[in-house]
């Protein structure tokens, strides 16, 4: 079942055109509603270009890429990276402090040995990097550390089309990247099916980005930092994260996953720009776990 599905419920929604390209090892969907399908036909391609622009840098699976110089490192060295790259691996550093540890893209080859389904222990991590702040430029201080973007490189993409639309003087859109990560620009509110093991719930999104983790979303793809494969006695099943960017929120839903329910809303607490976060308890209902209280994106 998928995580999340758009429901197309009224005139401005199921007229929007949809255009789709891979990347990323899935499948992002744009929908503009317009009556311009030529102007929409040129913005798609403009998305879709920066969307393989930034695979390109950000793919451990390119041989090219940033992340994949990065991780061939050797100690001592100091990389210059292009500034997209920088701003989102300074996006996944502040993930960290925020998370406590709990969201950490160091962990490439844990994150290959859970995909794989390998029985045998995780493998240790060991080394260190520097992100330097005011200049793209990574330093390797000891070698071992494999970055893996995931989700946040999925989020950062989406929040970049969202950025690039503005430019475009584009007002209201729909991003997705699978049926994970999803970005609404604008007011107009999309109608989404939270789709849980056993029971749906709809929502209604707008001006605002949602992402969701869980354990069959993919696989179990959560990896605690703690090295022990540690889930809370009581893990929820899935989470959805609503906030106000793509990379915020799937910096959360995946952090919360390793977070007992009844700490979520304490968790996020201090956290600006998170709006709603929902949960599937291990019974199959899905529960607010938070409430907003800054802007609303319901």
């Amino acid at each position: 079942m998928d995580a999340s599905q758009v429901i197309m419920a009224d005139a401005a929604t199921a007229n929007a055109p949809v255009f789709i390209h891979e990347a990323m090892n899935t499948t992002f969907t744009l929908r503009l509603p317009t009556s311009d399908h030529h102007e929409a036909s040129a913005i798609a391609r403009e998305c879709f270009d920066l969307v393989d622009f930034l695979e390109q840098r950000l793919s451990r699976y390119v041989e090219s890429s940033d992340v994949s110089r990065i991780n061939a490192m050797r100690q001592g060295e100091t990389l210059r990276v292009s500034e997209p790259t920088h701003r989102c691996l300074l996006l996944a550093l502040d993930a960290w402090t925020a998370t406590s540890g709990l969201f950490d893209v160091t962990h490439g080859t844990r994150f290959e040995h859970v995909k794989q389904s390998s029985q045998d222990p995780l493998p240790q991590i060991f080394g260190s990097l520097v992100i330097h702040p005011d200049t793209a430029a990574v330093t390797c201080a000891e070698a071992g550390r494999v970055i893996d973007l995931g989700g946040i490189g999925k989020g950062f993409a989406l929040d970049e089309i969202a950025r690039l639309l503005i430019g475009w003087d584009v007002h209201d859109a729909f991003v997705a990247a699978g049926a994970s990560s999803m970005l609404a620009l604008g007011n107009i509110e999309w109608p989404v099916d939270l789709a849980g093991n056993h029971s749906r719930l709809r929502i209604l999104l707008s001006n605002a980005s949602l992402s969701a983790s869980g354990s069959g979303i993919q696989g179990c793809h959560i990896v605690h930092p703690d090295g022990h494969g540690a889930m809370p006695l009581n893990a929820s099943q899935r989470i959805w994260v609503i906030a106000k960017d793509a990379a915020l929120a799937e910096v959360w839903s995946t952090a919360l996953m390793l977070v007992d329910p009844s700490q979520i809303a304490q968790r996020i607490h201090s956290t600006s720009g998170i709006h709603i976060v929902y949960a599937e308890d291990p019974s199959g209902c899905i529960r607010e776990r938070s409430g907003c209280t800054d802007e609303s994106a319901r």
